[in-house]
């Protein structure tokens, strides 16, 4: 059953566009996306308003709005100075859109009087619903709610039509699929798997959103699987095509394309971001390139894949057009991968090192990359200490020993003030300083330090070498008390 829709699910700002135009005589509508996610009892990513109204006519009833596309589309902008918040509603006129000659837009955009001339215009019935939330009317003039209730994909009209006009349409209908895990009707399906060329007529940078929404829904692996069942793969990412097929060592219990897959399904079980994600899913991209039969062990070894996967990605990610932001940090995540195996052989100064290589920024998103690659590959969890103590050396790698760098005053600040020359001497006023200040952490102000290194720098050399001995035992004992407390925290040894 579909939820009916409430004045109280729509914003604000919503609900004042559309009042103003309607106060001015003119028709206005939710239209799109959030109709159909409001029915589905899913939060609207997105709000569309379509009107009667022109642009210009829009334009003249908003105090701030901006108009920068041949599509009438004029963006009405809300500012909340309470919290300083700017939102903005896009309001269209009722469009009747000419061919599209280039496969990408229309050739012309007119504008109507008629909303059915805007509702047949568009790509799904179930995205073709219009809902006027003052009247509480809905108009569904393609029979929308039933596919909804059906769950069914179908375009508006001739799916051969639809997908013409802008060839986009076929990867946004694997995207519903894996946004919404609808099913394709079969005659939609019939016309996609005939119509993927049409991708080349499509920018890598719309290309690279749709993808993105697949890989950011609640079924990524789903979604792929259908960019492959449908011949869309190659125009998308076509190396993962290679690694159907691909058989891998013993320890893995499927081939490299469904291990990547499921590695991906995983990230997105977890709600993991979008680099953490695309680092699952290309990971191992470079297996099947870099596999090879082992005669003395009698099985594959895949030597170097994580090296030449992160150039692989590298270039997988600048063909989509992402950020140089996204490209650095995914093939650093994949070039990296490998690194935990056996927390009996990783030493200390090993993860430090690693943190270096990926930045502190990117260690623990490392990690969820190692637990989705794990999980892939058939195991059923990470097990349960390896994960503690993973997570228990890059604690203890991050943690910042206790040292003389803690306290308020350097060396060069005890020599202005006591007139102390450079020499052991000061050494110990800094170690003897930072006994006193594990004692009492209060005292590490820079006054309290400056006016007891006056008072140190007035005992004898061998005084003060007792104090600052004490005061580097002392560092000793506090820094092993730390470093038992993050091990214990993590109930490891």
């Amino acid at each position: 059953m579909l939820r009916k829709i409430s004045k109280s699910d729509i914003p604000p700002e919503v609900l004042e566009a559309s009042f103003t135009l309607q106060s001015k005589g003119f028709e206005s509508y939710i239209v799109g996306g959030c109709v159909r996610d409001l029915m589905l009892g899913r939060k609207p990513k997105d709000w569309d308003i379509t009107t009667d109204a022109t642009p210009e006519e829009i334009i003249s009833l908003f105090p701030e709005t901006f108009y920068e596309n041949d599509f009438g589309t004029v963006g009405i902008v809300f500012e909340n100075p309470s919290d300083e918040t700017v939102k903005v509603i896009e309001a269209t006129p009722y469009r009747i859109e000419s061919e599209y000659s280039d496969k990408r837009r229309p050739d012309n955009v007119s504008f109507s009087k008629n909303i059915e001339d805007d509702l047949k215009r568009r790509d799904f019935t179930i995205n073709a619903i219009a809902h006027d939330p003052h009247k509480g009317q809905t108009i569904d003039l393609f029979k929308g709610q039933e596919d909804l209730l059906s769950k069914v994909i179908r375009t508006v009209g001739s799916p051969s039509a639809r997908f013409e006009e802008d060839g986009l349409r076929i990867m946004r209908a694997v995207r519903l699929f894996a946004e919404l895990g609808f099913t394709i009707d079969e005659e939609t399906e019939e016309v996609l798997l005939d119509k993927a060329n049409l991708l080349e007529h499509i920018s890598k940078e719309r290309i690279r959103d749709e993808f993105t929404r697949i890989i950011m829904s609640e079924n990524p692996m789903d979604g792929i699987k259908a960019l492959q069942k449908y011949g869309l793969l190659p125009y998308v990412v076509p190396q993962l095509e290679k690694a159907i097929g691909i058989e891998q060592n013993q320890a893995h219990s499927y081939d490299v394309w469904t291990h990547l897959l499921k590695s991906l399904q995983h990230s997105a079980d977890k709600q993991y971001p979008l680099h953490v994600r695309l680092s699952a899913l290309f990971h191992d991209i470079a297996k099947p390139a870099s596999r090879r039969f082992d005669e003395k062990k009698q099985d594959y070894s895949f030597h170097g894949h994580e090296v030449v996967g992160s150039r692989e990605t590298k270039k997988i990610l600048e063909n989509l057009k992402f950020s140089k932001e996204m490209v650095t940090r995914v093939t650093k995540l994949v070039r990296w991968h490998m690194f935990f195996s056996d927390t009996e052989q990783i030493t200390l100064s090993a993860v430090r090192r690693m943190i270096n290589n990926v930045g502190q920024e990117n260690i623990w998103d490392l990690m969820d990359v190692r637990i989705c690659d794990r999980i892939g590959t058939g195991r059923p969890k990470e097990d349960p200490y390896r994960l503690r103590k993973y997570h228990a050396m890059i604690d203890e790698a991050l943690h910042d020993p206790l040292s003389v760098k803690m306290l308020k005053i350097d060396g060069k600040g005890i020599m202005d003030v006591t007139r102390e020359m450079p020499g052991p001497r000061i050494g110990n006023i800094l170690h003897a300083l930072l006994e006193e200040v594990l004692d009492d952490p209060k005292r590490n102000t820079k006054e309290y330090l400056e006016e007891r290194a006056l008072s140190l720098a007035k005992m004898a050399d061998s005084e003060l070498e007792k104090l600052g001995e004490s005061g580097k035992d002392k560092k000793d004992d506090a820094e092993e008390i730390e470093v038992k407390k993050l091990r214990s925290k993590h109930r490891v040894s």
